[in-house]
């Protein structure tokens, strides 16, 4: 039986972790956006603006890269908290097994891991932002909004993910979703570029993609270019894969910690 206290428990174990580790993820929530957007949107923006400003609707490309990257950092979050801890507690480490030796069930660890993220990247996305503004790339006061737009994306990662990574005996398969999800995705679903520049083929598969979700609706919200209609899809499509990974992820959970 699932109770919020311990899923609240849970969360509190997570966070008594992290704070021996918060200093760290600090320095880079604010560190990695400050380089990337000082690189890619003031260094390398400074060519594509004279050459191809019109492909982006008419903003600059630190503008128009930053909420991309905004989404992307949450999606990167997400996963590499989704894989290797998760294994840690239920191969190495072994916290989950000895956490399902008290009241807490295996549902309330899953939901107390989701809190914990939900807290993670809150504070990254927030950080995020602050480095944009001081960048100046953010156009409207509505550019908060992608704040939970972001956690939401690295969510509808986090919880499949997860949900697999705790049937997993090691640690073989995270490279290749690295390497052939992540990475892909991070290149080509519209961060860096406008997807329409993308083969007719490929672009399809940019468009069901989580990130370019994501991405979408956080580039809609900062650059002030919201349809209702378009932000509600981003959104649903985005709460859909986060609920079915959370239905799959009480089950996997309940598998592989009762087995």
């Amino acid at each position: 039986m699932v109770t919020a206290t311990f899923a609240v428990r849970e969360l509190r174990h997570q966070i008594t972790l992290y704070r021996r580790t918060w200093r760290g993820t600090l320095v880079s929530s604010l560190l990695n956006p400050s380089l990337y957007l000082a690189a890619m949107g003031a260094g390398l923006g400074s060519l594509v603006n004279q050459h191809a400003a019109a492909s982006l609707g008419g903003v600059s490309y630190l503008m128009f890269i930053a909420p991309g990257l905004l989404a992307a950092s949450a999606m990167q979050i997400a996963l590499g908290a989704s894989t290797y801890p998760v294994l840690g507690g239920v191969k190495w480490q072994k916290t989950y097994f000895a956490a399902i030796a008290t009241p807490i069930g295996p549902a309330d660890i899953y939901y107390g891991f989701l809190l914990f993220l939900t807290f993670r990247l809150t504070i990254a996305a927030s950080a995020f932002l602050a480095v944009m503004s001081v960048f100046g790339a953010i156009r409207t006061p509505l550019a908060a909004a992608a704040m939970p737009v972001a956690v939401l994306t690295g969510l509808a990662f986090a919880s499949p993910v997860s949900a697999w990574a705790v049937t997993r005996d090691g640690d073989v398969g995270f490279s290749m979703l690295f390497r052939l999800g992540m990475i892909p995705m991070f290149l080509f679903s519209g961060t860096f570029f406008p997807v329409s520049q993308l083969p007719v083929w490929l672009r399809p598969v940019a468009y069901v993609t989580p990130l370019w979700q994501g991405v979408a609706a956080c580039r809609a919200l900062s650059l002030g270019n919201v349809s209702a209609p378009g932000l509600l899809a981003h959104v649903g499509y985005l709460s859909a894969l986060t609920t079915v990974g959370v239905l799959v992820g009480r089950r996997t959970h309940r598998l592989r910690l009762y087995r």
